[in-house]
């Protein structure tokens, strides 16, 4: 028997086609629901390989609202397929897992944030795509690791502006931008989590490395990085770069990617903590699994429902998002 067969049971008590996998009987159900698959580059590789679309939140966000399909399956954390049902209310959302949730989601609860909000009249609220709808629903624009520096060099100079909910992110536009925010104190539990001394004791052991690091990290992991950018950012320097081996400083999930699009590199995960641990692991991202996903397909659920106001009203920054986020910055 194959790795990952199934056995009668495993499709709602119907007999598995003999020699059927899971990962056949997700496309077969796939393409009977006439489902699109979305896929995190954090995402196992197993469900990457499965996915109609690989990206990062921005692309995943512009493919959610281009796609035609009756059923978007969105293999990431519940805030993704939040923006999905959001950009486009026609389609049936489902995810494997309610419960994949977000650590600065979490740090930033709604009506917190509308307290904060309060406190500082007349500011430009530019909130982090990570974090739910309703805080999305009270925010002047949302923004990407990949759009957030185009989007806020537009904001006008003496506009007070509030950064939610990552302030290690935000700490990066500041200093990108020469500019001083008011920051929300979230982070996130993987990016929080990357240890300075593995990393320097990594580039001891392969001093021709590359350092490529996502603005989440602190800014001690960045300050060793030849490279900040987003998980596409990243993708995108490892390809492009001359650089043979290449020390990465975000959920290691994109390294599937990096090694099919850069083959012949070699990419070596920073450890977290001790440099024993897995906690660059993130552990939302990794509640979807193959068998939740089949389950997900074969009984049209779990189904990310949301209220038409609180959508209607999400949808406004996050369309601001889109529409700044290919506009020309000033300056």
């Amino acid at each position: 028997m194959r790795p990952g067969t199934l056995q009668q049971g495993e499709m709602g008590g119907l007999p598995a086609p003999a020699g059927a996998t899971v990962a056949d009987e997700i496309v077969r159900l796939k393409r009977e629901r006439g489902a699109i698959l979305l896929a995190h580059y954090y995402q196992d590789p197993e469900i990457q390989d499965l996915a109609d679309f690989v990206g990062d939140s921005l692309e995943l966000a512009r493919a959610a609202q281009a796609a035609q399909a009756k059923v978007i399956v969105f293999c990431g954390v519940r805030f993704m397929a939040e923006v999905a049902k959001i950009l486009n209310p026609a389609a049936e959302v489902l995810i494997p897992d309610l419960e994949a949730g977000c650590s600065l989601e979490e740090s930033c609860p709604a009506d917190a944030y509308a307290r904060w909000r309060a406190e500082h009249p007349g500011a430009f609220a530019a909130t982090y795509i990570n974090c739910s709808a309703a805080v999305k629903a009270l925010s002047d624009v949302i923004v990407t690791s990949s759009s957030a520096e185009r989007i806020l060099r537009q904001v006008p100079e003496g506009t007070p502006i509030l950064f939610a909910p990552d302030r290690h992110l935000g700490a990066y536009l500041e200093r990108r931008l020469g500019r001083t925010m008011v920051l929300w104190p979230g982070t996130c539990v993987v990016h929080e989590q990357f240890s300075e001394k593995a990393l320097v004791e990594l580039k001891v052991e392969h001093p021709r490395a590359l350092v490529a690091a996502h603005p989440e990290c602190p800014e001690a992991i960045l300050a060793q990085a030849d490279h900040v950018g987003s998980t596409t950012s990243i993708l995108r320097y490892v390809q492009e770069s001359r650089g043979e081996e290449f020390l990465i400083a975000t959920e290691p999930g994109i390294i599937h990617q990096m090694e099919r699009l850069a083959p012949g590199k070699r990419f070596i995960p920073v450890p977290g903590g001790s440099g024993e641990c897995a906690c660059n692991v993130c552990p939302y991202m990794r509640r979807n699994t193959l068998a939740n996903l089949l389950a997900c397909l074969r009984d049209g659920g779990p189904r990310l429902e949301l209220p038409e106001e609180l959508r209607v009203a999400a949808l406004k920054p996050l369309q601001r998002m889109l529409e700044m986020s290919v506009a020309t910055p000033r300056g």
